[in-house]
């Protein structure tokens, strides 16, 4: 995910203390008694503590905005140690090789097995859920179920989903709309009429060239409706060759429009919409972007393909982990809770962070307080169901990389895309080689 930009919304802390109240009774004997002495026994306030936390694709500033006044209301005794995670020296693998066990780990679900499970640092969560009387029912099932479908040998719990996750929208700029007399977009379209107004909307007026469409690539293929992995969950080779040639083909024809040709990197081919002189783009909601330069724009829901499940593909969230290491799991599981509480996703959500709970209220108050985003159409980020999660490789199976999966198949698209080869012979060269892939992993443990 990177090293997201850092936030600077003010955020409201919440103010939490707890002390016994001491009770007074009316005696019988007439004898004054002490309250303080007979009927309130004081609480001994907990030992200080110091929990280290290393949190990947998370910036210190945006821990400390949005986590750590509430964490220190709620916990005076606990002190947090932030522990890099970018730069020199800063991967999981590194910190735990130095010595360094962190009490709580942000990892994703596509690297917890690499990056957590594989270091010898999982902690089932069930038994503090259990402690606790932990309501697992508040995250939206597909967290929860697909996470441990991805990571679980007998039903562990080895982490809860926090935000940010990011959902697919399709944004628009209404100054190229309006300049060339378009109607706005509306939620629930479908490829096919944006295809159609894509070749309405590349042409050249002025002689500035307009293009009618631009994508984040890798949020089409990696967050797809169909929850579709990049290597086969159950064989050694490319999934579902015919669903990938049909996803590939659709967006193909987009960059065979004349003049609306993909720039010569992914990267150019993003950032092309915040130049102004493209109508549409197809992207992730996140709170992260910054379409500032842009003057008027808005979002609608991401089409759909025809025949593809109406589901939103989306970038997973986080999972908040215990590492089994840590000699204070009780007070982790008790600042995750506090990290995850309704308080927090509210506040969370109304500045722009898709929440990981289920009921609708959070979302329904999403962007409310983030500028960008207060005026825009928001009903777009969860018009659909959120695809279930790419589901893992089976048991026995050997495991690559997935990112290095999936930058095989960004590859493949870039190419048929720039004309080097069709879409059929892209796709078999991906498949040689992921299974070149597996392969050379497979020589590793031998």
């Amino acid at each position: 995910m990177g090293i997201h930009k850092r936030l600077t919304h003010g955020l409201i802390g919440l103010s939490l203390v707890s002390l016994l109240a001491a009770c007074s009774g009316s005696g019988t004997s007439g004898k004054e008694t002490d309250p303080g002495k007979e009927n309130a026994k004081a609480e001994k306030p907990p030992e200080p503590i110091e929990l280290k936390l290393h949190f990947f694709g998370v910036a210190e500033e945006e821990f400390n905005t949005r986590f750590k006044d509430t964490l220190q209301k709620k916990f005076p005794h606990i002190t947090f140690k932030w522990l890099k995670s970018s730069g020199p020296q800063s991967t999981i693998e590194e910190i735990v090789a130095a010595g360094e066990v962190p009490d709580i780990i942000r990892g994703l679900s596509s690297t917890v097995q690499t990056r957590y499970l594989d270091l010898g640092l999982g902690y089932d969560m069930r038994d503090m859920v259990k402690k606790y009387n932990y309501d697992l029912s508040r995250f939206s099932s597909v967290f929860i179920d697909g996470f441990q479908a991805l990571t679980a040998q007998n039903g562990e719990l080895y982490g809860l989903p926090v935000s940010p996750f990011f959902s697919r929208v399709l944004y628009y700029n209404k100054e190229v709309f309006d300049k060339f007399g378009q109607p706005y977009l509306q939620d629930g379209m479908n490829w096919d009429q944006i295809y159609e107004l894509a070749r309405k909307m590349t042409r050249t007026e002025a002689g500035i060239d307009y293009r009618g469409f631009s994508a984040n690539v890798s949020s089409l293929l990696t967050y797809n409706e169909y929850s579709l992995s990049t290597l086969d969950p159950a064989k050694d080779e490319l999934s579902q060759f015919d669903t990938w040639q049909k996803l590939l083909n659709n967006y193909m024809r987009f960059y065979q429009i004349p003049n609306n040709a993909i720039r010569p990197t992914l990267a150019e081919e993003g950032a092309m919409f915040q130049k102004g002189t493209v109508a549409m783009h197809a992207d992730i909601y996140s709170p992260y972007l910054d379409l500032s330069m842009l003057k008027n724009w808005d979002m609608v829901s991401t089409p759909i393909i025809e025949g593809a499940p109406k589901k939103i593909g989306t970038f997973p969230p986080g999972y908040l982990m215990i590492a089994k290491q840590s000699k204070y799991k009780d007070e982790a599981f008790k600042v995750i809770m506090e990290m995850l509480s309704d308080e927090v996703q509210m506040r969370d959500s109304r500045n722009g962070f898709l929440p990981t709970l289920a009921k609708k209220e959070f979302m329904n108050v999403l962007g409310q307080d983030n500028p960008a985003y207060k005026n825009k159409n928001m009903k777009a980020v969860g018009y659909y169901e959120f695809a279930p999660l790419r589901p893992a490789r089976q048991k026995g199976m050997t495991v690559i990389e997935t990112n290095k999966a999936d930058a095989l198949l960004r590859d493949a698209f870039l190419n048929a895309a720039l004309g080097k080869e069709d879409v059929n012979t892209a796709l078999r060269k991906a498949d040689e080689l992921l299974r070149k892939e597996v392969e050379a992993e497979k020589s590793k443990k031998k």
